[in-house]
């Protein structure tokens, strides 16, 4: 009995919310700023070397520094045309062990020099 009066409260609240109607050939709806940015890239403050990269899907290579300050280099393949890679280097700091900042270098670009 109590599960029957449970669901026509709920069926009841659902019949009763607004519905907001859109005029035809509306454009959609704009999405967020946040989900519209291109750097997608789930870094976090404080991860270790070993987080960072599983979130990369990359290894990390040693660049500089000392066992409390150090560089390490993610090197990413976006793809690019087909004569001419692109890959994007990405350089992560580390501070006692965690991730500190972060900073993509995407380099000269020897075509247009």
């Amino acid at each position: 009995m109590k599960q029957a009066m449970l669901a026509a409260i709920m069926a009841a609240g659902l019949l009763s919310a607004p519905v907001r109607a859109e005029p035809f050939g509306a454009p959609p709806p704009r999405l967020p700023f946040v989900a519209t940015l291109s750097n997608t890239t789930p870094l976090a403050f404080g991860m270790d070397a070993g987080q960072t990269a599983r979130a990369l899907g990359r290894p990390l290579q040693y660049v500089r520094g000392g066992p409390s300050n150090e560089i390490y280099l993610a090197l990413r393949n976006i793809g690019g045309s087909g004569l001419i890679p692109s890959r994007h280097r990405l350089f992560l700091q580390f501070r006692h062990g965690r991730l500190a900042g972060w900073k993509e270098d995407y380099g000269e670009n020897w075509m247009w020099e």
